[in-house]
């Protein structure tokens, strides 16, 4: 009985050890956000479906971080560095990205409905297939950007910086493009009904005399 009950003893302690070990490889995103949230530090990480709703992320580096599918929706991302980041499918409805830096990002088929991306950098992003209706982009530097087959309706990209962005497809209907910059952009079946484009600057390089460029269209 006692050689039985110490065999069961250390059946029991290798199976608790087994599991510690393997517990030490998990992926724990809850443990990653706690570190996010009190370092602002955590380039490279790896994010993927993890619950960022409601979070200030103000200023955080996640250049690089693996996001794809997670959900920042509410969040506060103001100047973040996001260099390089994989945000595909990520969910950012209402979150405030104002002035972060989105250069190279992959943001395929992202919702980014109501989101605040005044002043953001989004030179060379994948914004593919995204949702950004009503976003605000007034500012935002989108050149090179690919923006093909995205929903931009209702949306703000006053002065935002659309030169050399592949515009395959997109939707642009009663959005606010006024002063922005176009030159070099690809608008193979582009739609801009009802769009604003006064004093854009058209792919041509030519001034938009009306909300129509009816004079360059």
């Amino acid at each position: 009985m006692t050689r039985l009950f110490q065999f069961f003893i250390l059946v029991t302690c290798i199976s608790l050890l087994s599991t510690a070990h393997a517990g030490s490889h998990e992926y724990r995103p809850s443990l990653i956000r706690e570190q996010l949230i009190n370092t602002r530090q955590c380039p490279g990480c790896t994010l993927i479906y993890a619950d960022l709703t409601l979070t200030n992320l103000s200023g955080v580096n996640l250049s690089g971080a693996n996001l794809s599918e997670a959900d920042l929706t509410l969040s506060n991302l103001a100047n973040a560095n996001l260099i390089n980041a994989n945000l595909s499918r990520a969910t950012l409805s209402k979150t405030n990205l104002s002035g972060a830096n989105l250069s190279g990002a992959n943001l395929d088929s992202a919702n980014l409905d109501n989101t605040n991306l005044t002043n953001a950098n989004l030179i060379n992003a994948n914004l593919s297939g995204a949702m950004l209706v009503n976003a605000n982009l007034r500012g935002a530097n989108l050149s090179g950007a690919n923006l093909s087959g995205a929903m931009l309706d209702n949306a703000n990209l006053m002065r935002a910086n659309l030169t050399n962005a592949k515009l395959i497809d997109a939707e642009f209907y009663n959005t606010d493009l006024s002063y922005a910059n176009l030159s070099g952009a690809n608008l193979s079946r582009t739609e801009f009904i009802g769009a604003n484009l006064l004093n854009a600057t058209w792919i041509n390089g030519k001034k938009c005399t009306d909300r129509e460029c009816s004079n360059l269209r």
